[in-house]
């Protein structure tokens, strides 16, 4: 390769503006391996920019967790039958109770003692974190949707202007999102602690395939609300039956993100020794927002065939022009 074609794909690889070109007309546009790939090459500064937006979606659980665990801790049992058969011991020792002590006697560490000041942060974390979620999640989707369309993006003014126009709904699909996200992780700690019987793991399971089900559902449920004007009932319920329908595609985004995971990870752990700051910014750079673009990517195809050619087709048999519903909210 000589010279001067080197210095082209250089140029283009930095060429900010080239993120913001539409495909052409002649593009192959197909949702395909290579396409992401490309689409992803493309867009690349586009997701670091977006990358730095998304990072309050994370932000307030690091600093909760810096703060909690910064607190003077205390080893505490988990099962509450620890504290009787503790007690039996102190009288009388005997193996049947020593055995019982290690069934139940599992220990996990709790505040001993905590500042107010940190306890009103956490507070103040959780509260933004919660009435922000859905706001953040609707103005990244409509960003990555366009770039999956091949459609130009302007970070800042698209990412406001889909939360204005999802102000209500978005909102409030936050909040459910976010305490679905809650209780689903609470009862998995809660179930996975509580294992043994035969009802305890089968609601273990349970759990586990309702995580499973609901992160495929999370493909859509942003992407619907940012494309079409429906109620929210309406966007979970065809959330559910994507999850199904797209099976494969769903397979293929959860792979994806899978792999830049444990690209992140293997990363981390080659450079750990030499920089500790490089392997924790790196993420900060790119991870969110790939593994967002990695989700949409899979996903939108799924809507298209099934709820936006359809209606092409019903109100205009004969017309070629991609037309798409506005964007509006409820």
């Amino acid at each position: 390769m000589d010279k001067k074609k080197n210095g082209g794909l250089l140029f283009r690889f930095f060429d900010y503006n080239r993120a913001n070109r539409p495909d052409a007309v002649e593009e192959d546009t197909r949702p395909t391996v290579k396409r992401y790939f490309k689409l992803l090459g493309r867009r690349f500064w586009k997701l670091v920019s977006l990358n730095l937006m998304m990072i309050p979606m994370v932000l307030p659980l690091i600093l909760i967790f810096i703060l909690y665990t910064g607190q003077t801790m205390t080893p505490s049992a988990t099962d509450p039958l620890f504290s009787q058969i503790y007690g039996a011991g102190l009288q009388e020792s005997s193996p049947i109770l020593t055995t019982l002590l290690d069934l139940f006697g599992p220990q996990t560490k709790i505040p001993a003692s905590g500042n107010t000041w940190s306890y009103i942060l956490i507070g103040v974390c959780i509260l933004f974190l919660f009435f922000t979620f859905g706001w953040q999640n609707v103005g990244a989707t409509y960003i990555l949707r366009n770039m999956v369309r091949g459609e130009p993006v302007f970070i800042i003014s698209d990412y406001f202007y889909a939360i204005k126009r999802n102000l209500r709904q978005g909102f409030l699909m936050g909040l459910l999102d976010a305490l679905i996200l809650v209780l689903l992780g609470f009862d998995l700690i809660y179930f996975s602690g509580m294992t043994g019987s035969f009802g305890l793991d089968v609601c273990y399971f349970a759990i586990i395939a309702l995580i499973i089900i609901y992160f495929f559902m999370r493909f859509y449920i942003y992407l619907m609300l940012v494309t079409f004007d429906l109620p929210i009932k309406k966007i979970f319920k065809n959330a559910l039956i994507f999850s199904a329908l797209g099976i494969k595609r769903n397979l293929m985004g959860a792979l994806g993100i899978i792999g830049w995971t444990a690209a992140n990870v293997i990363l981390f752990l080659l450079l750990i020794n030499i920089n500790i700051a490089i392997p924790l910014i790196l993420p900060v750079i790119y991870y969110l927002s790939v593994t967002s673009f990695t989700s949409a990517f899979a996903a939108y195809p799924v809507i298209e065939k099934y709820m936006i050619t359809p209606y092409q087709t019903e109100s205009d048999p004969e017309s070629e022009e991609d037309v798409l519903p506005e964007e509006e909210s409820v």
